[in-house]
């Protein structure tokens, strides 16, 4: 306890040095928080960690948790070193090697990255709504601005299904710049693509078009793009029994009494089938920190050390619908919190 008032008096001292270099890099004063930006569906695991954390550390201001969305976030997280860039982003995707090296370039050179759990990305509608038994190729087909190259032209989902009801397609989801969204499209939308083995070979022919077939969903009306807030589309979907909702499975563990899960391969989203991959759209959650901030930000050591504590299969973060990692993958990040052990771009291009 004695050492407190130390460390957090050369906190103080480092900040102000922190202060100056946003002010020489474009703006911003000092600042004696925390602030993480990201992900919404990251969002409200953060502010649970956040919470914890600022019942646990009087001492320190509570941290400051914007919901940006990933893409967004990493952006500006990205875009320099100083008090006025945030001290984390948070990340329902891992970061793309371009991202990794526009940070370096500005001068946000060593980056830690953690995975702090699981989720999935959840397909679902209004208790007693429409239930759908989807697959990524019927997600694929139904969504795709031009499946497989060709015209979109199902308006039912009958259409792209005979075995599906004749409903209209109907599907809120996040926009472009939503990690949600990029996992969408790895995991679901490329699989269905593939499902087609011209669309294999045009992969390795023509990378561009190939994402524009795969990827790129219909602006028609029959996917409604509902921005970064995923509460939102739980709202859209339980207003219309005939709408689908996508958004991350901690969102429907929470509205359980309003949302239902719909199987994808057969395999409902349930916390067992994403902590086992058996679920086709599990996917890893990730914070990523300023290395250069830690001494200068007052209790962003500490903020770190939570996340760490707040990960277990019984923690807190469990009990709000997050799926624990395995107790390897705990280890190995647990870990990298304590010696904040730097990311490298090779690391990210040999996972990307």
């Amino acid at each position: 306890m004695s050492s407190r008032p130390t460390r957090f008096t050369a906190a103080l001292a480092a900040l102000a040095t922190l202060a100056l270099a946003g002010c020489d890099a474009g703006g911003g004063g000092a600042r004696n928080s925390v602030r993480a930006v990201g992900s919404s569906t990251v969002y409200p695991f953060a502010k649970v960690v956040s919470e914890n954390f600022a019942r646990a550390n009087p001492d320190y201001p509570s941290p400051l948790i914007e919901s940006t969305g990933t893409g967004n976030g990493i952006q500006l997280f990205c875009s320099g070193l100083g008090a006025n860039t945030p001290d984390i982003v948070n990340a329902s995707r891992r970061m793309k090697p371009s991202e990794f090296e526009k940070c370096v370039a500005n001068g946000v050179k060593d980056v830690v990255e953690l995975q702090v759990g699981l989720d999935g990305i959840a397909f679902a509608s209004a208790q007693g709504g429409i239930m759908l038994n989807l697959s990524p190729k019927i997600v694929y087909e139904a969504l795709a601005a031009r499946p497989y190259g060709g015209e979109q032209k199902s308006k039912l989902w009958s259409d792209v299904d005979p075995a599906l009801p004749a409903t209209p397609i109907l599907v809120y989801g996040p926009p472009s710049t939503s990690g949600t969204r990029d996992a969408l499209k790895e995991l679901v939308l490329e699989a269905g693509c593939n499902t087609n083995p011209e669309m294999k070979a045009l992969k390795e022919s023509d990378a561009q078009r190939y994402g524009q077939v795969c990827t790129e969903v219909r602006s028609d009306g029959g996917y409604v793009d509902q921005g970064e807030q995923d509460n939102l589309i739980v709202q859209k979907i339980e207003s219309n029994p005939r709408a689908v909702g996508i958004f991350g499975f901690s969102y429907l563990e929470e509205n359980a009494d309003k949302v239902q899960g719909l199987p994808m391969n057969g395999v409902p989203p349930t916390f067992d089938n994403i902590s086992s991959f058996a679920y086709p759209g599990a996917r890893p959650l990730f914070i990523y920190i300023k290395k250069a901030h830690m001494r200068a930000i007052p209790g962003l050591e500490a903020f770190i050390q939570e996340w760490a504590k707040s990960w277990s299969k019984g923690g807190p973060l469990a009990r709000i619908g997050m799926v624990a990692m395995s107790p390897e993958a705990m280890t190995a990040n647990a870990r990298k919190a304590s010696e904040l052990t730097p990311l490298t771009l090779e690391e990210l291009a040999a996972k990307d």
